[in-house]
């Protein structure tokens, strides 16, 4: 058995199962199937208050309608968020040690599979399902049960409800994996496998629920995020310095980790990632229309933003500006915007996206080395910093004549706004940090975090995977 669990994750399988069986059952005793049903008090009132229409009159129109356009540009959006995070694994693999490109590689891809499956088993459930207490969703769309081809109206009125999934499903997909940044070249497959699916049930899916869920706790409070700002980069910020202090610095931290192996390859990655940002952003309007070109051109401009100052204040520290300050500033500037970028306007943005330069620079250059934890891609001064900024960012400069379905910020004559942002910052910072560091101590006692002190310093490659990135001739 010590050897089963030593080279394939058995308890993530074990647990995995454990999973499925107790949501089958939960799903198994409730009602049978039968036409949808509002959860929607407000709806459900309405319809009460009307009185029954005659025998003879034609059938109710549909209370929604779906639209192709609309439908095109969700779907679209949902393959450019998945795009993301292959993405990632050539931007952090650029950036390891050549010994270590592998094991990014495959990080990335199996969350992709293993966050999948549970979203489409009993994930979207937990995030967006029925209310419970404002706390999470319940398991009545178990397996996607009554998650149909129909529209939603409650999440979106104009596209079927199965496209609304997928597009979500993508966003649940890329959240561990940014984690991985902060633990790369030292954790056990096994235990990222473990802990990938653990984090996306008792983390991601809560959070997500709180924010966007119906009749989630935050969202009910006021919070605003457009495209993921708290759900997904401030959560995986925290969790990833939750990794970075539980795992410990790599052996050699800081005098002997080389220089990214393949910034070529980096590059990529990034272009890749903002590529498909605004599948990630733009796509969150949820319609083809004036609010995804709103979010669409905040994005860009917040990254073009942000890479340029980066690279300003690499000259000015550094006396050059480098590749890597120039993709790192971008990614930051691309996170800062996400939760702003249906809420403000282009100007907004330029303020957006150089503010998250400068936070996540400062982050960084001096608080990371002050305190000398080993973030080791920066997970968390980029994600992490970028996000918390982003989202009191929304507290700012946020208008309803950008959006009239949000809110005015301090700089429009709101400061309610900004508390309540700030509010949202310290709630989902508490609990991603907390959870994460509970489950990451969990997964430890069960099958070990960090692989052995030879394991790390012949690389993951070898002896995680037996295989090697690029082969050299002499």
């Amino acid at each position: 058995m010590g050897k089963i669990v030593g080279r394939f994750p058995f308890w993530f399988l074990v647990l995995f199962i454990l999973f499925t069986v107790v949501a089958t059952v939960r799903a198994a005793e409730g009602p049978e199937a039968g036409p949808a049903v509002s959860t929607d008090v407000s709806q459900v009132q309405a319809a009460e208050s009307q009185p029954p229409a005659p025998s003879f009159s034609a059938p109710a129109p549909p209370a929604s309608t779906i639209d192709t356009g609309d439908t095109a540009w969700l779907l679209t959006s949902a393959a450019l968020v998945l795009l993301m995070t292959p993405g990632l694994a050539l931007f952090y693999g650029g950036l390891v040690r050549r010994k270590n490109v592998l094991s990014i590689l495959m990080q990335c891809f199996m969350v992709v599979c293993i966050v999948s499956v549970q979203w489409v088993l009993f994930g979207y459930s937990l995030a967006f399902g029925p209310d419970v207490k404002g706390l999470i969703g319940n398991l009545d769309w178990f397996g996607l049960k009554g998650v149909t081809t129909e529209a939603y109206p409650a999440y979106a009125s104009t596209v079927p409800h199965q496209a609304f999934m997928i597009f979500q499903a993508m966003f649940a997909v890329i959240t561990p994996a940014l984690i991985l940044g902060a633990f790369a070249e030292r954790m056990k497959f096994s235990a990222f496998c473990l802990f990938s699916l653990l984090w996306a049930t008792l983390v991601y899916d809560p959070m997500c629920h709180w924010v966007w869920g119906n009749g989630g706790l935050l969202k009910q409070a006021g919070v605003l995020d457009f495209a993921g700002g708290i759900v997904v980069h401030i959560n995986a910020g925290l969790a990833a310095l939750a990794a970075a202090l539980v795992l410990g610095r790599r052996i050699g931290y800081p005098s002997k980790i080389s220089p990214p192996h393949n910034l070529p390859t980096a590059v990529l990655g990034a272009g890749l990632l903002w590529f498909g940002w605004f599948g990630f952003n733009a796509g969150s309007a949820l319609g083809a229309g004036s609010l995804a070109t709103t979010a669409f051109v905040a994005t860009h401009t917040a990254g073009a933003a942000a890479g340029l100052t980066w690279s300003l204040l690499d000259w000015v520290f550094n006396s050059r500006s480098t590749v890597l300050g120039m993709i790192t500033g971008a990614v930051a500037g691309l996170a800062a915007v996400t939760p702003a970028s249906g809420f403000v306007t282009p100007v907004a943005a330029l303020w957006i996206g150089i503010g998250a330069s400068t936070l996540c620079f400062a982050s960084i250059s001096f608080i990371k080395s002050k305190f000398s934890y080993d973030d080791s891609l920066d997970a968390f001064g980029v994600h992490g910093i970028g996000g918390i900024w982003g989202t009191l960012a929304v507290g700012l400069w946020a208008s309803k004549k950008v959006n009239p379905a949000g809110a005015d910020g301090l700089f429009y004559g709101n400061p309610h706004t900004f508390f309540v942002q700030l509010e949202a910052v310290a709630v989902t910072a508490l609990f991603s940090f907390c959870a994460s560091f509970i489950l990451l101590k969990l997964v430890d006692a069960t099958v070990g975090l960090r692989v052995s002190e030879h394991q790390e310093r012949v690389g993951l490659d070898l002896t995680e995977h037996a295989e090697v990135g690029y082969t050299l001739v002499d």
